[in-house]
């Protein structure tokens, strides 16, 4: 979500290449998942300034109203899935995994209760200066809300890389001053976070393929192998 669809489509641009860099650099299949975010995060963009071009008129309202759709299916029934496993998913500390995994549970709880709010009640979306304000009733309100946070932002705290603990940190700050700054009307700078996430998940994965461990794990190869120096 970003506040002009010229942004939307540079941002979703921008991102799919840091997407499809990332996946490149993928040589463990742990590490697919979360390669994979910042491709769904591109396209998240990419879909919303179709959306905006809808909303305006410039597209067909059948073609908006798919891109709504799934705008809203990614946001509300990809993402808490998604992020929580994928972080999971890379991580090599089997005690940590086994922390993560109620917050994968929860994800997909939060997904499941989500997207049964969008099959059960109208949805829309509307300009409302510099975003786009999309309308569903979600069950649960502010519990489910708060759900969706901590599914996504739990497992990153949890993780052994210090970058993608920081990053986590970061991330939960971000995540209330958006949407502070969405709900009280003033702009959305989602895009502007999910360039930076993507980033963040790139150079993550830069560390593991030059250590073979995750960046910042703190883990040290050993200086002998089979006798040898390595």
């Amino acid at each position: 979500m970003c506040f002009s669809p010229e942004v939307d489509l540079a941002a979703g641009l921008v991102i799919g290449a840091i997407g499809i860099d990332a996946l490149r650099h993928v040589e463990d299949r742990r590490d697919v998942a979360i390669a994979t975010v910042p491709v769904v995060l591109g396209a998240h963009q990419l879909i919303e300034s179709v959306v905006w071009r809808g909303l305006e008129g410039r597209v067909p309202t059948a073609a908006t109203e798919v891109a709504i759709a799934a705008y809203l299916v990614i946001a509300l029934g990809v993402v808490p899935v998604l992020v929580p496993w994928a972080v999971k998913r890379t991580e090599r500390d089997s005690r940590r995994r086994s922390m993560m995994a109620p917050f994968v549970v929860l994800g997909v709880v939060v997904a499941a209760v989500l997207v049964f709010s969008l099959a059960d009640a109208p949805y829309g979306a509307s300009i409302g200066g510099r975003y786009i304000a999309y309308h569903a009733r979600v069950i649960g309100g502010g519990v489910t809300a708060g759900a969706y946070a901590v599914a996504v932002c739990a497992p990153l705290l949890l993780s052994s890389s210090s970058l993608l603990r920081v990053f986590g940190a970061f991330n939960v700050i971000a995540f209330f001053a958006l949407s502070t700054l969405l709900v009280a009307g003033l702009i959305s700078l989602w895009c502007v976070w999910a360039a930076v996430s993507s980033i963040v998940i790139v150079r993550y994965l830069h560390g593991v393929a030059t250590a073979g461990e995750p960046s910042g794990t703190g883990v040290r190869l050993p200086d002998r192998l089979d006798g040898k120096r390595v």
